[in-house]
C-alpha cells in the first residue's frame, strides 16, 4: 500500500495515537525555532535543508548518501519507520520539508509523508506543542538509493536539445530573468541565467499562497497550470531550482496531480559553477 504523501494535522494526531505506530516526526526548521517549540516527539534535522550537493556525479551522490546515513543512524532511524517531515510554512522555507521528503525517498525510505500546511497548520488546529528534546538510541540506517529520482548533470546536459524532455525552471522571478544567481544574493553564484531551452513555472503558483495556511492547489488546478507551459501527465519533466528545494516542492505538487518528474538536485548552484556547461545568460524582460 502506498503511503499518503500529504497528511493533515489531524491525520498525524491519529497516527501518533496508534500504539503500533513506528512513526518518526522530523522537524526541518532551524535548531533555534525547534528549541522554542515543536510537535511532541519530533526530532530536528536541519541538514535536510542546508546540505549542498557537491556535484551530481557518482562521488558527489555517494558523499550525500553517506552523510545522511550517518545522521539517521545517530538518531536511531533505520529507514523502515513511517517518517513525517514538516517545516514552518510550505511557501516560506523554500520547500524544505519537501526537500527532506525527496531526500528520504531517494535514500530508500518507503514510508514518507509531509505535514500539509506545516507547523502553522498544527498550531492553528490548537494541537499540543512542547520544548522537550527527544533523545533516541542510535541504530543502523539501511541505504537503498533510488537513482531514478535524481537527474545528474550529465543527464541534464544530454536533455538540453531533446524537446521530448521538459527542463522546468521553478526559481523565483528574478533568478529566471537573469537578475539574480540565487535566492540569497544576486552574485552568490558566478553566473546568472537559465539552463538552455528551459521553461519557467514559479514554484509559488502551485500553492494557495494567499491563504493564512498555504497548501498545495488541487490536482485539477495544478494540471491546468502545468498545461499552460506544455506539461501533461505524459510529459518527461526534469525540474531544477537553486539547490533542489523549490524543485522538490514542485515535484510533490506534480506527483499529487499525477505527473511524474525527476529532480536535478544540484540545480543552478551546481550548473552555474561549472563554466564548461552552457547557459542562456540573456537578461529577460
Amino acid at each position: 500500500m502506498n503511503t499518503k504523501l500529504l497528511i493533515s494535522p489531524q491525520e498525524l494526531t491519529s497516527l501518533l495515537a496508534e500504539k503500533s505506530s513506528r512513526a518518526v516526526i522530523i522537524d526541518t526548521r532551524t535548531p533555534e525555532d525547534y528549541v522554542i517549540s515543536h510537535i511532541p516527539q519530533a526530532i530536528n534535522i536541519r541538514d535536510f535543508f542546508t546540505y549542498i550537493l557537491d556535484n551530481s556525479y557518482p562521488a558527489g551522490l555517494k558523499q550525500l548518501q553517506e552523510y545522511f546515513a550517518e545522521i539517521m543512524s545517530n538518531l536511531g532511524i533505520s529507514g523502515a519507520e513511517r517518517l513525517i517531515v514538516y517545516e514552518d510554512s510550505l511557501n516560506k522555507g523554500y520547500g524544505q520539508s519537501c526537500r527532506a521528503a525527496f531526500l528520504l525517498k531517494y535514500l530508500g525510505c518507503a514510508q514518507v509523508s509531509i505535514l500539509h500546511g506545516g507547523y502553522r497548520a498544527w498550531l492553528t488546529e490548537g494541537l499540543p506543542i512542547t520544548d522537550e528534546i527527544l533523545l533516541r538510541e542510535s541504530s543502523i540506517f539501511r541505504l537503498h538509493p533510488n537513482a531514478d529520482m535524481m537527474v545528474t548533470t550529465t543527464e541534464m546536459l544530454q536533455a538540453i536539445d531533446n524537446p521530448a524532455i521538459i527542463k522546468l525552471d521553478v526559481r523565483d522571478r528574478n533568478e529566471w530573468l537573469g537578475l539574480s544567481s540565487s535566492p540569497y544574493h544576486p552574485d552568490f553564484c558566478p553566473r546568472k541565467g537559465r539552463i538552455p531551452n528551459a521553461v519557467w513555472l514559479e514554484w509559488h503558483r502551485l500553492m494557495n499562497s494567499e491563504l493564512e495556511i498555504p497548501t498545495f492547489r488541487s490536482p485539477d488546478e495544478i494540471r491546468e497550470i502545468c498545461h499552460s507551459v506544455g506539461i501533461t501527465p505524459e510529459s518527461i519533466v526534469y525540474i531544477y531550482c537553486f539547490k533542489g528545494s523549490r524543485a522538490a516542492n514542485t515535484l510533490i505538487a506534480l506527483e499529487e496531480a499525477g505527473i511524474s518528474t525527476r529532480n536535478y538536485f544540484g540545480s543552478w548552484n551546481e550548473w552555474s559553477r561549472d563554466l564548461s556547461l552552457p547557459i542562456d545568460s540573456r537578461v529577460m524582460q
